[in-house]
C-alpha cells in the first residue's frame, strides 16, 4: 500500500488516537485502574479533562505540556507515545498488502509499543496488554500468512516455554525470581508475531541492548560494576527488538 492510499490515510488520522489510548493504557493497567472510568484526569489537581484537553497531540503544544487549570507538568512520554503511534500506523500501512493486514500491523506494533512504555515505567507487563498481542499476532498471521499460523503457534509455544523454563531455571539456581511472569506471557506473543525461526535472534538483541543499557546506567551513578539484583526491564528490550525485526522482516527484499 502507498502513502495515497486511503487507508494508509486513515491510518496515519488514527494514530495519535491510537497512541492516546495505548499511552493510557500503559500508565493506567499497571496501577490496577480501569482503562474505562475514571474519565481522564490530571493526576496532579484531579479535575477531569474535557475534549479541549485531550485532542491528541495538538492539546501537549497547545498547552505548553501543563495541566491548564493547576499548571502541573503533563508527562512527556504521553505526547511521544502519540507521536510515535502515529509514526508505527504509517509503516503498517505501508508494508502491508491488504487494508486487514495494515490494521492488525498497526495493532501489532501499538501493543509492542505499549507493553514496552508499562514496563520502561511500572516494571510491569498487565495481562490484557500481553493477551491482546498474542490475539493480535495469531490474528495477522492467518491474515498475512508472513509467518504462517503454524509457525506462529511453534513460534508461541517455543517462546512461552522456554523462558518459563529460564524463570524455574534461575529460581532453583539463585533462590530468587530473576524472570516476571510478565515476560514468560510476553514472550507467547512475540512467538507468534516473529515466528521460531527469528525467535532466536531477537532475544539476543533484547538481551544486548538490556546489557548495553544496564552498562550505561551503572556509569552514570558511578558505579563499576552491575548489581545482579537491580531490575531491568527486559520486556520493553523485547517489545522494541521484536518491532524492529517484524518490521525488518517485511521490507522489500
Amino acid at each position: 500500500m502507498d502513502i495515497s492510499d486511503p487507508n494508509t490515510l486513515l491510518l496515519i488520522l488514527a494514530g495519535p488516537v491510537a497512541g492516546s489510548f495505548f499511552g493510557l493504557a500503559a500508565d493506567r493497567l499497571p496501577r490496577d485502574e480501569s482503562i474505562v472510568a475514571p474519565r481522564s484526569h490530571c493526576r496532579a489537581c484531579g479535575i477531569s479533562l474535557g475534549p479541549r484537553d485531550l485532542v491528541p497531540i495538538l492539546s501537549f503544544v497547545l498547552s505548553r505540556g501543563r495541566c491548564r487549570h493547576c499548571g502541573a507538568p503533563i508527562p512527556a512520554w504521553l505526547f511521544y507515545v502519540e507521536i510515535l503511534a502515529t509514526g508505527l500506523g504509517l509503516i503498517a500501512a505501508l508494508l502491508a498488502t491488504s487494508p486487514a493486514e495494515a490494521w492488525a500491523g498497526a495493532l501489532l506494533l501499538w501493543l509492542l509499543m505499549a507493553l514496552a512504555a508499562a514496563d520502561l515505567r511500572h516494571f510491569r507487563l498487565p495481562d490484557l496488554l500481553t493477551g491482546g498481542l498474542f490475539l493480535t499476532a495469531m490474528a495477522l498471521a492467518w491474515i498475512s500468512g508472513r509467518p504462517s499460523l503454524p509457525e506462529a503457534l511453534w513460534g508461541a509455544a517455543i517462546g512461552l516455554g522456554s523462558f518459563l523454563l529460564l524463570r524455574l531455571g534461575y529460581q532453583w539456581l539463585r533462590g530468587r525470581e530473576g524472570l516476571g511472569m510478565g515476560d514468560v506471557k510476553l514472550m507467547a506473543g512475540l512467538g507468534a508475531a516473529i515466528g521460531p525461526e527469528m525467535l532466536a535472534h531477537m532475544v539476543l538483541f533484547a538481551a544486548l541492548a538490556a546489557l548495553a543499557a544496564a552498562v550505561a546506567q551503572a556509569a552514570r551513578s558511578g558505579r563499576r560494576t552491575l548489581d545482579a539484583a537491580h531490575a531491568l526491564p527486559f520486556g520493553a528490550a523485547l517489545s522494541a527488538a521484536a518491532a524492529i525485526l517484524w518490521i525488518a522482516l517485511r521490507l522489500p527484499v
